[in-house]
């Protein structure tokens, strides 16, 4: 076990749409909001992917300058971070183009070691003065970060099985863990899943004393399988797991 107090983070949309859940925040403002009610519900970082015009990810300047700025206005003083992901550019040279070009620069960043350019990408986002955290989803990912060298400067590492089977992302972050831990990576954790295999992860990750994440980029559900309102039920309902396990003071 690892002593201290657990960061919930909260994931504001990811790649969902408003058609898939109404409360799934898309322009600046309803990322706002739903940052407002996350915080409000106990989260300590926030995580948004900005939108385009026509409401797809995007890592457009403008897009992303106004979406940080709108989530920093409502939520002064917490964390901030975009993801950076190749589903949202795939072009390596395009997306550290468009990065290179935010002026209201993000607190972290994810960085995907299974995308192409991972390691330029990194490079960027430490120039920048941008936290990274280097998103793993299998233990080949574990091994690239190891070899990387780069998890010496990591803000974060998101272990992050993509396995929707509860039973079988929980023995992946397993295996990712011990992988880290063997390869003596010492960079804080934060743990999380998708769908119903959401639960299964935090709980696992609060276990072991480890940072969380959940929101609807994740999962649209409670841990009884009840639909969710929107973000803060979300994050209300880990604050409520991490409370029972002594990781957040009543």
């Amino acid at each position: 076990m690892l002593p201290g107090v657990v960061l919930i983070k909260a994931c504001l949309n990811g790649s969902r749409s408003p058609d898939q859940h109404p409360a799934v925040p898309v322009s600046p403002e309803d990322l706002a909001s739903e940052a407002q009610r996350a915080v409000a519900a106990g989260a300590g970082a926030l995580h948004a992917h900005p939108r385009a015009a026509d409401g797809s990810e995007t890592l457009d300047p403008a897009a992303c300058d106004a979406a940080v700025l709108a989530i920093r206005r409502a939520c002064p003083g917490v964390p901030v971070g975009l993801s950076t992901g190749a589903f949202i550019e795939p072009d390596p040279s395009r997306r550290l183009e468009l990065i290179s070009a935010w002026t209201e620069r993000p607190d972290f960043a994810s960085a995907n070691f299974r995308d192409e350019g991972i390691l330029e990408l990194c490079d960027l986002l430490h120039r920048l003065g941008i936290g990274i955290e280097a998103g793993i989803s299998t233990m080949v990912e574990a091994d690239a970060l190891a070899a990387s060298g780069w998890w010496r400067r990591l803000q974060r590492v998101l272990v992050e099985p993509v396995d929707l089977v509860p039973a079988e992302a929980v023995a992946e972050a397993e295996r990712i863990g011990a992988a880290l831990d063997h390869a003596e990576i010492d960079a804080r954790r934060v743990y999380h899943g998708y769908h119903m295999a959401t639960w299964a992860v935090i709980e696992h990750g609060l276990e072991g004393g480890w940072d969380v994440r959940v929101g609807l980029e994740d999962t649209l559900q409670l841990p009884d399988g009840s639909t969710v309102s929107g973000n803060a039920d979300l994050v209300a309902a880990a604050v409520a797991m991490a409370r029972e396990r002594g990781r957040i003071p009543e």
